[in-house]
């Protein structure tokens, strides 16, 4: 059974930092792309970073470039996403995803806040 859990989201100050993790169950993550996803409230579901499955690309949405890092340590089984210098506008639900032979599957989500 496919199981992605995500954790460490919180509420943070503008200009904080947090780390998101993702840990993948009933599958091994090493052949898979995997993505970050967060969805603000009234908002579409956007894509934030994606890393291939042997970590060697990596891709951004153009409001996280420079900020955000996404990595994966498939030992682990587990994906990351680094968040530095947070702004209001990062506020949303942060999910994680992979597309697993021909279905999507998706983590229940992890909150991210940042407020003063």
């Amino acid at each position: 059974q496919v199981q992605l859990v995500e954790s460490g989201g919180g509420s943070v100050q503008p200009g904080g930092s947090l780390r998101l993790s993702c840990a993948a169950s009933g599958f091994t993550i090493s052949i898979y792309a995997m993505s970050w996803y967060r969805q603000a409230p009234g908002k579409e579901r956007e894509l934030v970073a994606s890393i291939s499955s042997a970590g060697g690309s990596r891709n951004y949405a153009d409001s996280v470039k420079g900020r955000f890092t996404i990595s994966r340590n498939n030992a682990k089984n587990t994906v990351y996403l680094q968040m530095n210098s947070l702004q209001p506008e990062d506020t949303a639900v942060y999910y994680c995803k992979v597309d697993y032979r021909t279905r999507t599957y998706w983590g229940q989500g992890t909150q991210v806040t940042v407020s003063s």
